[in-house]
């Protein structure tokens, strides 16, 4: 594929969609439709988005027998989904900062240890070049209702038995869904 130009079609309060144009290697033209948190891509090195957008937290109780996971209602699904906490990294924000706010405005639980960060990813690499950094470590508290009335969210911890349970009957993130899966194993 070759880059010919990208342009601006919609911008949104959170996202903007553009059309990517390419050459195909039989020199047909291909548009290609994306996503970005990006309000102002102009060339194909602004498409590589060098900044992480989100940080996803993968928590365990201290006694490392469970792992937390939320059922949220997401609204692009129109359903309620198994998810990791997770959200947008603040304008100033370290993803540290992030993921400690994000796990309390999500769940009430207060972020005890880091123990691993996994290198960066894309949350959804067949329409949007967002990326995301995750976290690994572990949460103590008592769980509280989302801080957001914009946001669903009942958050749980589960064990490798109830997690093996939910994958074969309930929609989970894709991300959250691989983790455990081999998690639970």
């Amino acid at each position: 594929m070759k880059f010919e130009y990208l342009e601006k079609k919609e911008q949104g309060k959170f996202i903007t969609r553009y059309d990517l144009h390419y050459k195909t290697e039989d020199d047909k033209d291909k548009v290609y439709e994306i996503i970005s948190r990006n309000h102002e891509l102009k060339t194909f090195d602004d498409i590589h988005n060098k900044k992480v957008d989100a940080v996803v937290l993968i928590m365990h109780d201290e006694t490392g027998e469970k792992i937390l996971i939320n059922k949220e209602f997401r609204m692009a699904a129109g359903a309620w989904v198994y998810n990791f906490p997770a959200g947008l990294i603040d304008p100033g924000e370290e993803p540290q900062e992030s993921a400690r706010r994000e796990l309390k405005e999500e769940t009430g639980l207060d972020l005890v240890s880091i123990e691993d960060w996994i290198g960066e990813s894309y949350s959804a690499v067949g329409f949007s070049n967002e990326k995301n950094v995750c976290c690994v470590g572990t949460a103590t508290g008592e769980f509280a209702k989302s801080s957001s009335t914009l946001e669903e969210i009942e958050p749980g911890w589960y064990t490798k038995e109830q997690v093996r349970k939910l994958l074969k009957t309930e929609p989970f993130a894709a991300r959250t869904q691989a983790y455990c899966y081999l998690w639970s194993k």
